[in-house]
């Protein structure tokens, strides 16, 4: 039997329960299933990993539930800039973009990159004008806007008015996914708004392929959330391919490591950064560690079953 897998994340620090209605919460587990449905049959019907996690990272992007494409986070202008990345293991070609204002699905555009060869990581105007000529949908700044997402830029700016300490929610939030085929190649994709009221111009670890996205076939795939800046000093993505490959840890002891040790104490003000991430390695195995209340994800097993989760609960669902 061929292995197949998936798995995905929606973003760490998950509200406490109480703070959305049941439908809601209903609401984003579906969209998870959808985003897992997506990539799993790319998978079943013999398509390749990287196919696998843009299709399921689209549908992430155009849920109002994730912060990434439509319901993004704003920066401190009020815009929507935009990061993406996807890398093919078994190449390690690659494609990110960021600060990005218009693209729709910017994963898209990271795809496309990578496929056109001529450059890894385009910026800014660049990215935007790339994926217009690329054919791809450009949208206008209202499209991603969310109620949520302003109320979380009049929250967050009132915290550093205040100086007091944001959620986790309010603050950032990503998407991801990583994918092994049926030829045993390996990728990743990771998509995200950003942090709320981040600096104008700012690029966190989401686009920067060794830190929040990583694939190399035979060893593993990445897709990290949190504070990127952290995922960048750690190198994460590479930093749990590493460990694999030099000191022979399985991906589910690496990756718990890296978000449980490394990430442990990497802030001088607050301790532990809020981190998750999901993880493959060659034979299908899963880790999805993460150290805040919870991180939306789900991940399909080499035998076919499915699952989301939210918080500590997880539940079998249908693909």
């Amino acid at each position: 039997m061929t292995t197949i897998a998936l798995a995905i994340h929606g973003g760490c620090g998950v509200l406490p329960l109480d703070s959305m209605s049941a439908e809601e919460w209903a609401e984003a587990r579906q969209d998870l299933v959808r985003a897992l449905t997506a990539g799993w049959s790319v998978l079943k019907g013999g398509g390749s990993a990287v196919d696998a996690v843009q299709a399921a990272v689209v549908v992430m992007e155009d849920s109002p539930h994730f912060n990434a494409g439509h319901g993004a986070a704003l920066n401190e202008d009020g815009i929507h800039e935009l990061d993406a990345s996807i890398m093919d293991g078994a190449t390690l070609e690659a494609g990110a973009i960021s600060a990005a204002r218009g693209i729709r699905n910017p994963v898209r555009a990271a795809h496309a990159l990578m496929n056109d060869g001529r450059a890894v990581f385009l910026t800014g105007a660049a990215a935007d004008d790339f994926a217009a000529g690329a054919g791809l949908a450009v949208v206008g700044q209202d499209y991603f806007t969310t109620q949520k997402r302003i109320e979380a830029l009049t929250a967050m700016k009132a915290h550093a008015a205040a100086g007091t300490e944001a959620s986790e929610n309010e603050k950032h939030g990503t998407v991801g996914a990583v994918a092994l085929d049926a030829a045993g190649h390996l990728a990743a994709a990771t998509s995200t708004g950003g942090y709320t009221n981040k600096p104008a111009g700012r690029v966190g670890d989401s686009p920067v392929i060794g830190a929040g996205t990583y694939a190399r076939d035979g060893v593993c795939a990445v897709s990290g959330t949190g504070k990127g800046e952290f995922f960048i000093r750690h190198v994460v993505g590479h930093e749990i391919a590493a460990r694999i490959s030099y000191l022979g840890e399985t991906v589910q002891q690496a990756a718990e490591h890296v978000v449980h040790v490394d990430l442990a104490g990497s802030s001088k003000t607050t301790g532990i950064i809020g981190a998750g991430l999901v993880a493959l390695d060659g034979a299908g195995q899963l880790s999805a560690p993460f150290n805040t209340a919870g991180m939306f994800r789900g991940w399909v097993t080499p035998d076919g079953r499915a699952f989301v989760a939210t918080h500590q609960d997880v539940h079998e669902v249908q693909p």
